[in-house]
């Protein structure tokens, strides 16, 4: 339960819906718990797309479980069988690499957001939701082209053309609340909703007992957010 975001509304008001993609990330937790601020009921989706560690599936259930979801739905998706990603298994993660966002690096997962938001579209349209969260960045990211609000946008035409809930009128709106904002900003905005960021995992590579790499691009950008944030990261703190 999350008093700390609540959105403050009379109980006895009817919730909006949204379908929240939710990886067990420092983001998509941010990106949740605005939307529950906002005064959303959560529908949390998690794809299982064939990443090497279950340390995030584990991070998505336990924010899931924190955040009072209405429902959380994990689904399979092995896009480990396509290859071309460094986080199913194809090649090594890259280490201490050079943060260029001209680059796309070796984990980037090919169509990776794009296949997320399909399946988040699908299941909204059963729950006759318009409203989808995703916790994109623009700013401190590793360079993927599908965090970009040029994408955003034009997933969201594709959702008007391609749904029969579209086509009848209903505007689907991809919320990217973190899509302007540097890590250290995400981190917080975190910390002023109350949320424990040690309940996520962030780490491309982590050891046998889920401590975090330190060197992958991910735990690079979390470390200097919350360099910059000047807290100290709750996850480390709890591991040690």
């Amino acid at each position: 339960m999350m008093p700390v975001v609540s959105s403050g509304s009379d109980s006895t008001k009817t919730l909006r819906k949204a379908v929240i993609l939710l990886s067990g990330g420092l983001d998509s937790y941010t990106v949740a718990a605005l939307a529950r601020r906002q005064g959303f009921e959560l529908y949390a989706l998690t794809i299982k797309y064939g990443q090497l560690h279950i340390q995030e599936l584990e991070a998505a259930r336990r924010v899931a479980h924190v955040l009072d979801v209405n429902e959380h739905l994990e689904l399979d998706v092995d896009m480990a069988s396509i290859g071309g990603s460094a986080l199913t298994g194809e090649m090594p993660i890259p280490k201490d690499r050079s943060l260029d966002k001209t680059e796309i690096p070796a984990t980037y997962v090919p169509a990776r957001n794009t296949v997320f938001l399909a399946l988040a579209l699908g299941w909204a349209e059963v729950l006759h939701v318009c409203d989808l969260f995703i916790g994109v960045n623009a700013l401190d990211y590793s360079g993927y082209p599908d965090c970009r609000p040029e994408y955003i946008k034009a997933f969201e035409h594709l959702a008007a053309l391609a749904t029969k809930a579209g086509t009848e009128g209903t505007a689907f709106h991809v919320h990217t609340p973190l899509i302007k904002l540097t890590k250290a900003e995400i981190v917080k905005c975190g910390i002023e909703m109350g949320l424990d960021y040690g309940l996520t995992h962030s780490c491309y590579d982590p050891g046998p007992n889920g401590r975090p790499c330190g060197h992958c691009d991910s735990c690079r950008l979390r470390a200097r957010g919350f360099d910059v944030a000047g807290v100290f990261d709750p996850l480390i703190t709890r591991l040690d």
